[in-house]
């Protein structure tokens, strides 16, 4: 097989996240080479990886956004986007507070009405 890639990869074992739906929706993945320009993932189903979606690797601290290039059946490699083009998306910890103040905030308005309406 003829390699096609520009930059070399380094080979890895880093736990990675996978958002999407504006960071709605996120599952777990394994980043198993990685350069500047791409990487291989390995998930279990490959099948519901969307197109681009944003890829956090926790343990380097750093956050791309990513365009799939190939898919199979629990693989998938993805170029990553420049860095404008995530401009405006927010870090995958913040979306996951927002998205448990989002849950606090409902809460707190049900028990307030249920309070009015026994008073």
């Amino acid at each position: 097989m003829q390699e096609r890639r520009k930059v070399q990869r380094n080979r890895t074992f880093l736990g990675g996240s996978i958002g999407f739906n504006r960071r709605r929706s996120t599952f777990d993945c394994l980043v198993r080479n990685f350069s500047a320009e791409g990487a291989m993932l390995s998930l279990t189903h490959a099948a519901i990886v969307p197109d681009a979606f944003d890829l956090t690797i926790p343990q380097t601290g750093r956050g791309f956004r990513a365009r799939l290039v190939w898919r199979g059946e629990d693989a998938a490699g993805v170029a990553f986007s420049d860095r404008t083009s995530a401009e405006g998306s927010v870090p995958l910890d913040i979306a996951h507070r927002l998205r448990q103040s989002e849950a606090e905030r409902l809460a707190l308005k049900a028990r307030v009405a249920e309070l009015s309406e026994g008073g």
